[in-house]
């Protein structure tokens, strides 16, 4: 993938503890796999969601592949698009997981916004799920069930819009069906998703970046792929003006519109990734990688050439933390 140029005021892009790296590199070194490992550490990937901003976490995760790094991961967490991408790590399909963003995503077939208010949904999960991962970039669900690093998908509960979290499926249908219930948002893409008897949406709207998650688990090394710049998750304006589809999504659910645009929801995972004496990280290693800048890319962009521009900032910043360490 091409790099582009580091403007020279721009920030680092990793924060944070730089031993998450080594033990990466060690562990490459080593070419040591789930099982295998030599050391007692416990490695997790936490992947961000946000629609099609999950293109900066595909260009990390393609980067991480190319360096040799992608099989030192223990576990991985995804939320919505962090699970898609999560799940390309998993199943050793790195390159792919800023490809398909580019080739597949960013175009009318997956989102179209004409399409609000009509039968048919903005956000197809159909030809995501139906289309783009059988035929363009297929995927077998199935080898989740065997695989020796456990996937653990966020959801939000449709109810109460507490997240919660789906690992361990027997068939690989069921992966299927966790991977549509975390990027289900009604109005945009249909209904909840029933398992179980319950419904379930969106994994970002409760928990768009599970460090905390992965942290009270037992993780002792968690690295963090995020889909906005620092910046941005820093910024947070009341007054800002919110889309009329987030706004009625607050007459199926008090506050899940204001959820699903409110970068507030990143507070719990902020305050760790800035603080490194917060209790809550208990002496284990958390470092970050964010977009340097960002490419213009929100949740629905399908400008094919600001989401090719998001997957190579996210490539390029995993190369400049590992150039950093």
């Amino acid at each position: 993938m091409p790099t582009p140029h580091r403007g020279a005021t721009e920030p680092p892009a990793g924060h944070g503890d730089a031993e998450v790296l080594d033990l990466l590199r060690r562990r490459r070194a080593e070419d040591s796999h789930p099982g295998t490992r030599s050391d007692p550490h416990t490695l997790a990937l936490v992947v961000g969601g946000g629609g099609m901003r999950g293109a900066y976490a595909g260009g990390m995760v393609h980067a991480l592949h190319d360096a040799g790094l992608a099989s030192g991961f223990d576990v991985v967490y995804g939320s919505s698009a962090g699970a898609f991408v999560g799940t390309a790590l998993v199943l050793g399909h790195g390159r792919d997981a800023a490809r398909i963003f580019v080739d597949d995503m960013a175009g009318k077939d997956f989102i179209d916004p004409r399409r609000f208010g009509s039968r048919n949904p903005v956000v197809s999960l159909d030809h995501l799920l139906d289309h783009i991962l059988v035929h363009s970039k297929p995927t077998e669900w199935q080898s989740l069930v065997d695989s020796p690093v456990p996937l653990r998908v966020i959801v939000t509960h449709a109810g109460d819009l507490r997240p919660h979290v789906i690992t361990g499926l027997p068939h690989g249908d069921d992966w299927k069906r966790a991977m549509r219930a975390t990027a289900a948002i009604p109005l945009l893409t249909g209904p909840p998703v029933r398992i179980d008897g319950q419904g379930w949406i969106d994994g970002s709207v409760g928990d768009p970046l599970p460090v905390a998650r992965a942290l009270r688990d037992g993780a002792t090394h968690v690295l963090a792929l995020m889909t906005r710049t620092v910046g941005e998750l820093s910024r947070h304006t009341p007054g800002d003006r919110t889309p009329l589809w987030a706004r009625s999504l607050d007459l199926l659910a008090p506050g899940l519109g204001r959820m699903t645009q409110d970068v507030a929801r990143h507070g719990e995972s902020l305050a760790l990734i800035t603080d490194a004496a917060h209790p809550g990280r208990a002496g284990a290693h958390l470092l970050t990688i964010a977009p340097s800048r960002s490419a213009g890319v929100r949740g629905l962009t399908t400008d094919p050439d600001r989401v090719r521009e998001a997957t190579r900032i996210g490539h390029d910043a995993v190369h400049a933390s590992l150039a950093a360490s």
